[in-house]
């Protein structure tokens, strides 16, 4: 009998939950679309091929799967409001518990297939997500306003540490074209005594080759005696073991890699000396606490909408969706104030966490104890 009713539940779990997320892709997508039509048809101008429906295939795809990650715990949250307030409703829980189970018993099936999600979308935040978003990154600027496209792929000054007593700068870097003007390497000694220099007036990336080509440089060597050893040519090939994409990361280049990947650039950034990584350790840490919060929300809203209440459905749906909101919101709020590093990334990707679980397990001993 408990087996028929640990099927049955099962089954509205994941009914409900895959019919939200299908009724939320779609809905999401339309709207987005549209709104960025007008966009998409600038990039057009741009690049022939980048018009509608190179972007259907090409970018909506991957920006969904990112879109469904994000919203995963909050969409197993809604759905297991949703039914589990319908069955209450008809006095369903009220028979189970009638039955014999008791409350514990009866929520074994809602554990099992939080689980099953949980370590699904684990696999996925950590080696699926990472792929897709290579894709959608590649496209996503030309969805932005001018002023956020112009951040993305256009020109600006860039720089870069190399180890703790080298450094790169670049005074105008065009992101998109891989190409800048005023280039500048300085390495210095453990005294932070200037050793060399370089200088190019123009520098380009060869991707075929890996490395950079500096033109019409100057270079500058200056020995333990204080005198200095000049030479000057038309071209020089440099490599400095990283593309330059890792060479002046932004804040997408920790979305791009799968995990073991992430651990690596984070690990050689900090030898480096960068102590800017709280975005990227934002991203490491997040992968892993959404999938813990899908187990957490799901016995919430189990407590909470297990027991009839005046009002029914449509209060334990009001209840559900403004902590929906809190939830989401606090984890980007934590980010901001994470990579203002005014707290840790680890505690801030997992402060949602910390403060809904105890509350979570309040009400879940006092909804079996009723």
């Amino acid at each position: 009998m408990l087996k028929i009713i640990d099927g049955y539940i099962v089954k509205k779990y994941l009914g409900t939950f895959s019919f939200m997320l299908i009724l939320l892709s779609i809905v999401v997508l339309v709207i987005d679309v549209q709104q960025k039509i007008p966009r998409i048809e600038k990039a057009t101008e741009i690049d022939a091929k980048l018009d509608l429906n190179y972007f259907l295939i090409h970018f909506y795809p991957f920006w969904i799967i990112n879109l469904v990650v994000t919203f995963l715990a909050i969409l197993v949250f809604i759905s297991v409001i949703y039914f589990t307030s319908r069955m209450a409703n008809n006095t369903e829980i009220v028979a189970i518990i009638s039955s014999g189970a008791s409350f514990h018993r009866f929520a074994r099936p809602y554990l099992l297939t939080s689980l099953f999600i949980a370590i699904i979308s684990l696999f996925v935040n950590h080696m699926i997500l990472p792929w897709a978003n290579v894709q959608k990154n590649q496209l996503e600027a030309y969805t932005y306003n001018a002023v956020a496209k112009e951040k993305v792929l256009g020109t600006a000054p860039v720089s870069a540490q190399l180890s703790k007593t080298e450094y790169i700068f670049i005074n105008s870097w065009n992101k998109r074209e891989m190409r800048g003007y005023g280039f500048l390497y300085q390495k210095f000694d453990k005294n932070r005594k200037l050793i060399y220099e370089l200088k190019a007036t123009d520098v380009f990336w060869q991707k075929e080759k890996k490395n950079f080509v500096l033109n019409s440089y100057l270079e500058k060597t200056i020995n333990k005696d204080d005198s200095e050893k000049l030479g000057q040519g038309f071209e020089l090939k440099k490599s400095y073991g990283q593309d330059p994409e890792e060479l002046f990361p932004n804040e997408l280049l920790g979305q791009n890699k799968i995990t073991p990947e992430l651990i690596k650039f984070i690990d050689r950034e900090k030898e480096k000396g960068n102590s800017n990584l709280n975005s990227h350790l934002n991203e490491f840490h997040q992968r892993t606490s959404m999938p813990v919060s899908i187990i957490i929300l799901t016995f919430l809203a189990l407590s909470l909408s297990s027991q009839k209440k005046r009002g029914g459905l449509g209060i334990n749906l009001a209840i559900g969706i403004s902590l929906a909101f809190v939830f989401v919101f606090s984890f980007e709020a934590l980010k901001v104030v994470s990579e203002n590093k005014s707290m840790s990334p680890a505690l801030a990707m997992w402060f949602p966490n910390i403060i809904f679980f105890p509350i979570t397990l309040f009400l879940y001993i006092k909804r079996a104890n009723q």
